[in-house]
C-alpha cells in the first residue's frame, strides 16, 4: 500500500467532504481516505498496482474540487 496527501480547497465543509469520500471510496484500489476538516488535508492509502496518483488527482478534479499545490 502507498500513501499520498492532498489539500483540497473545498474539503472544509460537510457536503464537499461527503462528495470527496464517495468519489474516492468508489475507486478501485483505494483502501482508505481520511479528511481533516480544519485545513482540507486528504490522506489516501491506495494500492499502486490498481490505481495511480494521477488517476486519483484527475478523478477529484473531474468533480469540480480543487487540489492546492503544496
Amino acid at each position: 500500500m502507498e500513501d499520498i496527501t492532498f489539500f483540497v480547497k473545498e474539503a472544509v465543509s460537510e457536503q464537499p467532504i461527503q462528495t470527496l469520500e464517495t468519489i474516492l471510496m468508489g475507486m478501485e484500489g483505494i483502501e482508505r481516505a481520511l479528511v481533516d476538516i480544519e485545513d482540507g488535508e486528504v490522506k489516501i492509502t491506495y494500492n499502486g498496482n490498481q490505481v495511480a496518483q494521477e488517476q486519483i488527482k484527475n478523478r477529484i478534479q473531474q468533480h469540480g474540487l480543487h487540489i492546492l499545490e503544496q
